[in-house]
């Protein structure tokens, strides 16, 4: 069964519809990268997705065993969220807030799950490190364990690795490509092309139009037009 199924699914701002009738499915593995030109919806697409945005038309479906509150969801950080001022663990629990409800406190099993996912991205010794002194790729590293305490089956990166040098890009692409290995679902915004060597999918959004397809079988197809629609890095 698929984790997500969208059928004739529009979505936009306000009085303006930016995409329409989007029909595609993702599942247990698929590593799904979303692309396409600035402004045309793929971060609205993202938010409406995960119920951050009202849906125009249309539906989007989850599967029975996955919860749309207990998804991993890393956005675009902002220059407000770059300067949080909390610790590094601080950041990671928070990532199971939408578990522990109106509970004022985190349980034991919270805790050593924030501390088992810094471990996998090796920044535990970070822990008691004000988030806000830290390099752009470990504030990921951070962002990414946080988005990992609300999931074990899906994952949604927007923009991810903006801001990153390509030593720093190519590790955090490579943790991601690990957790994909063992199962974990990836749906990814990128205006980086490199991103699609791990891709099984892509998502291609153009105006009044898109185009979804196996990894393979889009780059034959239309992977020049993409190149010349888009100012992409060389795959």
């Amino acid at each position: 069964m698929a984790y997500i199924k969208c059928q004739n699914l529009s979505v936009g701002y306000a009085g303006e519809t930016l995409i329409e009738n989007i029909n595609f499915e993702v599942h247990e593995h698929d590593y799904l990268c979303i692309v396409g030109e600035n402004g045309v919806g793929k971060s609205t697409l993202m938010k409406t997705l995960l119920g951050l945005v009202d849906k125009k038309e249309g539906n989007v479906e989850f599967g029975k065993n996955i919860n749309r509150k207990e998804v991993g969801y890393l956005p675009q950080q902002t220059a407000l969220q770059k300067d949080f001022p909390a610790t590094v663990m601080e950041v990671v629990l928070s990532g199971n807030l939408s578990k522990i409800a109106l509970r004022p406190f985190y349980r034991k099993k919270e805790k050593e799950r924030a501390l088992l996912e810094m471990k996998k991205l090796k920044i535990d010794s970070l822990a008691s490190r004000s988030y806000r002194e830290l390099s752009g790729g470990q504030q990921q590293r951070v962002l990414l364990a946080r988005a990992l305490c609300a999931t074990e089956k899906i994952l949604f990166l927007d923009e991810p690795t903006t801001g990153l040098d390509p030593q720093v890009t190519k590790e955090f692409y490579d943790m991601l490509k690990e957790l994909n290995k063992k199962g974990m679902a990836i749906i990814m915004v990128s205006h980086d092309l490199s991103v699609l060597e791990e891709a099984t999918h892509v998502l291609y959004l153009r105006k009044n139009d898109y185009v979804y397809a196996r990894k393979e079988e889009f780059m034959n197809t239309y992977g020049k037009e993409m190149k010349a629609d888009v100012n992409y890095r060389n795959i």
